[in-house]
């Protein structure tokens, strides 16, 4: 795995959302049947001074054997499956417990 960033702890909600795609390509992968033999996921974002979300950008690159449209077709599900990106879009409410 290759990890090149200007690392924050903020910057841990990229790596998670980047994590999360990878290991959900493999499993849907494995659950429809199409070979995988590497996957590169990068994520990027930014911060507001503030440190609110700018937003997350990721990208997916699958080595497989398979046809362009079957491995397209199996990114577009991670998009739609993939739990942290899911739970980001609709955002959160984060507090601390006492």
């Amino acid at each position: 795995m290759d990890l090149a960033i200007t690392f924050t702890g903020a910057h841990l909600l990229h790596a998670s959302v980047a994590a999360c795609v990878l290991n959900d390509v493999y499993r849907e992968a494995s659950r429809l049947g199409v070979p995988v033999e590497g996957v590169r996921v990068c994520a990027d974002g930014g911060f507001s001074e503030s440190w609110s979300s700018t937003g997350i950008e990721y990208t997916v690159e699958v080595d497989s054997p398979e046809e362009e449209a079957t491995v397209e077709e199996l990114i577009a599900i991670v998009a739609r499956v993939a739990e942290i990106p899911r739970a980001l879009r609709h955002s959160a409410v984060v507090t601390r417990k006492s």
